[in-house]
């Protein structure tokens, strides 16, 4: 409601520069006193308390999931990006995308049956940009292992957890056969809302990351794509995903890790359940 009220007060001021001094001031001046509102509106909208789901999760909550069994299968070295992640071997990884191969997309579980991993070689025809009501992979009730969903949470996103998936609809809902919906087990784990959504430079969940991917397909690349979810122990809920990309060209590198937490909760991995966090 704090945020509504801003808006409209400012937009009543925008209105108040062009209509009263509009006479009086100079275009330049108009287009100065305007520019200061919405920047005035924008710092106000991004710090304020009740809106902390742009933020990314601590330092210290990421490495929280950082355990020796998690820090084994991860395989490198990792460098905290200020913003959410980890970079891992300094985005080097050992995909092989000199491949020739029509563009796939296959699956692979671990020994105990939970979604493990997404491989994909991919180019623009497995973009899909339809929406998903529209291609028969809509919203389904089917929950992944470790999904006790909370909602109305304060202090960042309202809800807990989202239906997270290894291979993104939008890089593989192309392929002609591979299941992209959101009742695939095999491509779906529990994910937090900020791991699975945040997409900004200065908030990197793995949105961000299929972003960079999305665009290189966009502009006719070549990727080989891998999205592998990292367990500790017997963990029903991954600690994170790790991504890794290169496209044919060399132009796209991606090696990061993105540890599956959220600002506002905590989280019992090895069942799921979740506790509100009163930041």
């Amino acid at each position: 409601m704090r945020f509504k009220k801003k808006l409209i007060n400012s937009i009543l001021a925008l209105l108040a520069i062009l209509v009263i001094g509009g006479a009086t001031q100079k275009p330049e001046q108009i287009r100065a006193a305007i520019g200061n509102q919405v920047s005035m509106l924008i710092h106000w909208r991004g710090h304020n308390s009740s809106h902390h789901s742009l933020l990314p999760p601590t330092k210290q909550q990421a490495e929280s999931v950082l355990t020796p069994d998690v820090r084994r299968q991860l395989k490198g070295t990792l460098t905290w990006n200020g913003y959410g992640a980890f970079i891992v071997n300094d985005n080097r990884t050992n995909l092989n995308a000199n491949i020739a191969s029509a563009p796939y997309a296959v699956n692979h579980v671990d020994a105990q049956g939970r979604a493990w991993q997404g491989d994909a070689w991919l180019n623009r025809t497995t973009r899909q940009y339809q929406n998903r009501e529209k291609t028969g992979n809509g919203a389904t009730n089917w929950r992944p292992v470790g999904f006790l969903q909370a909602h109305n949470l304060s202090g960042g996103y309202s809800h807990a957890y989202d239906r997270g998936h290894l291979l993104g609809y939008a890089l593989v809902g192309g392929i002609r056969g591979f299941d992209a919906s959101e009742a695939n087990p095999s491509n779906i784990a529990t994910q937090t809302a900020w791991a699975n959504e945040a997409r900004s430079k200065t908030s990197t969940g793995q949105n961000y990351y299929e972003g960079l991917v999305r665009k290189a397909l966009d502009q006719n690349k070549q990727v080989r794509y891998r999205v592998t979810d990292i367990y500790n122990g017997n963990d029903l809920v991954p600690a994170g995903a790790h991504i890794e990309a290169k496209s044919r060209d060399g132009s796209l590198r991606i090696n990061s890790f993105i540890p599956n937490v959220q600002r506002n909760i905590s989280i019992n991995y090895a069942t799921g359940a979740v506790t509100q966090l009163n930041n």
